[in-house]
């Protein structure tokens, strides 16, 4: 499907709320209410078969089936290991998440950092769930999954060993719902072994739908302790742990902090001590015991400098997990500190302060879009490029200067299912510009070559994401992600929160037209007919194709009409301007090239000039499939007396016909053959280039009623 395409079905859905966590999209197409109600009626317990008990959903290596890792083990149901099962006991808590024999402890960091957030957690477990009323061996959880949140539906078959859960288990032996967590998040990725080595900051995304940051404590910047207070004002989720050997997981130091352990971060605050300020950071220990011993703990004597009416504002003796302890000595005791900051849209709190948010899909292709880093001179310009406009800067910033902050994040998409078919990431970055009088134009190596970036990542990473903070002043900035090598495919989700209200959009355009695709000609006539406001008009639009074209001496035109114009920018100016800004412009000119290299090809007797009978091969190969009465409807609209079609007509005609079969794409969003809109839904979506389908409320079938329909629009276009 087209960008424009995607980007109008991306419209309806967000509009209707589908993908969001309320609306969550069914993973595998597998609804659980339907599956759970056609298993109570059959009176059966549901075996998934897309995620079947077999050693293909253990792994693919040292999981694989001939792996003595995998020997001995069984799937079986909650209910063959222990009479009365539970889904949840009291509560999650942090004792429900122990490791079984899979390296994804940094899965259960992020899982037991969820425990502490019931609105987060409601969020992944749904309610409702349990192993007595209505169990029919079926179970779901809800993930963020790049942009959207995913409802995964599993059965209740757990591999076990010798009657014991080989993987994540919980201390109350009888309570599974950290199992069968850990069972939908291993479904979404392609087995167990898929969740083998990672950061807990990836569990926190795809559990809130935020975006994470982590510092290294050791090169802590000045401002951390701001940063951290305004993080909590936002309700940020922060975990911290300490670096150590593999062999000293979980072991204690002298003053009883645990090592390769996570903890939350709960509160950081500033008091009075001697007639001084000291910066105070409050954790909990999701274990709910083993605290700090050190300055500032429980009970220690620091408390006795506090007065007693600002020591009542700070929770600080307690035997629960929580402790505080001095910001000082906590950039020297631990190693790292992750930052989830959450999306608007996950707090439910109206007081609570906010970031904004924007959100684009892309994608890296060979021979268009794949254009690597900018050390690759010839392609860079080619990468996708994303427009964000600052405005205004902060209130109180942190770091005491202003500008605005900006925290972008590129992921890459499929980053653990693809180690399954052994395909190794890319090595992903991004590189920020600021726009200088070129809005709406798809920077060139004009600007990207000879212009110095204003900020990037550094360095590039093979990791699944790459997040930067930056402080920027207000301006209009390009933000172009790539790979580091040239000709990658892939497909990503570019991220951007900023503190203030952000313009955001993105230029269709995803393949930058050099000198010498275009020629000199052709841009020197459009910087004269485009004028200083750097856009096409209806009447300028036609001058410069009719100019263009006339010079060729292989192809016959009467010049464009001003009819097949009109319909041009119909149907790219999606902003309601009536006029096509450069990007519009370089995707129309794609797509005049595309059909002229069709046009010659087709063209067998070199009259420069279509024939009715080389027609159909012609459109065929452009992309359309079209019966015996289509064709009929077109030749009689588009061919002279001789039967021949010269080539201003031939673009007129296969641009309708592109953008009608795009269309029908965005909105047969079930692959049915069938699409159904109001009147309402064709007035919104439609309303430009297809006003046509006012008088459409009915259910068009692609295969018989919409091939009728299309006959009709050749003629009412006509």
């Amino acid at each position: 499907m087209s960008n424009i395409a995607k980007v109008l079905s991306r419209r309806q859905d967000r509009a209707e709320g589908v993908g969001t966590n309320k609306k969550s999209i069914p993973f595998n197409k597998q609804n659980y209410q339907s599956l759970k109600q056609e298993c109570l009626a059959k009176k059966t317990l549901f075996c998934d078969p897309t995620f079947p008990a077999e050693p293909n959903s253990l792994g693919y290596d040292e999981l694989g089936e001939q792996s003595s890792k995998t020997r001995g083990v069984q799937w079986k149901r909650p209910k063959e290991l222990y009479s009365n099962p539970q889904f949840i006991v009291d509560g999650a808590t942090r004792t429900d998440i122990c490791q079984g024999d899979l390296g994804d402890c940094w899965l259960l960091a992020a899982i037991a950092s969820l425990t502490l957030e019931n609105e987060f957690l409601e969020r992944v477990v749904p309610h409702g769930q349990s192993f007595t009323e209505n169990y029919a061996g079926i179970f779901h959880f809800q993930f963020w999954q790049f942009g959207e949140w995913v409802d995964v539906v599993i059965d209740d078959r757990l591999p076990t060993r010798d009657g014991k859960l080989l993987f994540v288990h919980s201390a109350e032996g009888s309570e599974f719902w950290s199992a069968l967590l850990e069972k939908a998040y291993a479904k979404l990725n392609g087995s167990y072994e898929a969740l083998t080595g990672g950061r807990a900051t990836e569990g926190f995304e795809d559990f809130t739908g935020g975006i994470a940051e982590s510092y290294e404590l050791s090169k802590a910047p000045p401002h951390l302790f701001k940063l951290m207070q305004k993080a909590l004002t936002l309700r940020s989720l922060m975990a911290c742990s300490i670096s150590s050997s593999s062999q000293d997981t979980e072991t204690k130091t002298s003053l009883k902090l645990v090592k390769r352990h996570a903890y939350s971060v709960t509160g950081a605050k500033e008091v009075h001590s001697y007639g001084r300020l000291v910066q105070l950071v409050r954790f909990r220990n999701p274990w709910g015991r083993v605290e700090w011993i050190g300055p500032w703990s429980d009970n220690s004597e620091e408390w006795n400098s506090v007065q007693p009416e600002e020591k009542a504002k700070l929770v600080y003796s307690a035997e629960d997990g929580e402790f505080w302890m001095a910001y000082s000595d906590f950039i020297q005791q631990f190693s790292r500190l992750d930052i989830c900051n959450q999306t608007p849209d996950a707090l439910s709190n109206a007081t609570v302060s906010r970031w904004n948010y924007s959100q684009f899909e892309g994608d890296w292709r060979v021979g268009s879009t794949a254009g690597g880093c900018s050390n690759n001179k010839a392609t860079f310009c080619s990468n996708p490029q994303f427009v964000i406009k600052l405005e205004e800067e902060d209130d109180d910033p942190y770091d005491g200067e202003d500008g605005c902050t900006i925290l972008v994040g590129l992921m890459q998409k499929d980053f653990r299912k693809d180690k399954r078919i052994g395909r190794e990431p890319n090595a992903i970055g991004f590189t920020i510009y600021k726009l200088k009088g070129c809005n709406n134009i798809h920077l060139g190596p004009d600007v990207l070559l000879h212009q110095r970036y204003t900020a990037r990542s550094n360095p590039f990473t093979y990791k699944r994401e790459v997040i930067e903070r930056f402080k920027l002043p207000p301006g209009e900035y390009v933000i172009i992600p790539s790979t580091y090598e040239p000709h990658c495919n892939g497909r990503f989700i570019l991220r951007v929160f900023t503190e203030k209200e952000a313009a955001a959009s993105f230029f269709l355009s995803q393949q930058y037209i050099s000198d010498s695709d275009v020629g000199p000609h052709f841009k020197q006539l459009f910087i004269q007919f485009a004028g200083n406001d750097s856009e096409v008009s209806v009447f300028e639009l036609k001058q410069i194709l009719d100019s263009v074209i006339s010079k060729r001496t292989d192809v016959k035109t009467d010049g464009f009409s001003m009819e097949t114009c009109r319909h041009i920018i119909s149907l790219l100016d999606r902003d309601g301007s009536g006029k096509l800004g450069c990007v519009k412009f370089h995707i129309l000119w794609i797509k005049i090239q595309k059909y002229l290299e069709v046009f010659k090809k087709h063209d067998k007797d070199n009259s420069g000039t279509m024939s009715s009978h080389e027609m159909r091969d012609a459109v065929k190969e452009a992309g359309f499939q079209l019966n015996n009465d289509v064709l009929q409807v077109i030749i009689s609209r588009y061919a002279n007396q001789q039967y021949t079609i010269d080539f201003d007509s031939f673009v007129g005609c296969l641009i309708r016909l592109e953008m009608l079969f795009k269309m029908f794409k965005a909105f047969n969003k079930k692959n049915t053959g069938k699409i159904e809109l109001d009147i309402l839904q064709v007035m919104h979506k439609c309303e430009r280039g297809l006003r046509f389908l006012y008088f459409l409320s009915v259910v068009l079938s692609f295969t018989d009623v919409w091939l009728g329909v299309l006959q009709w629009l050749c003629l009412a276009l006509g």
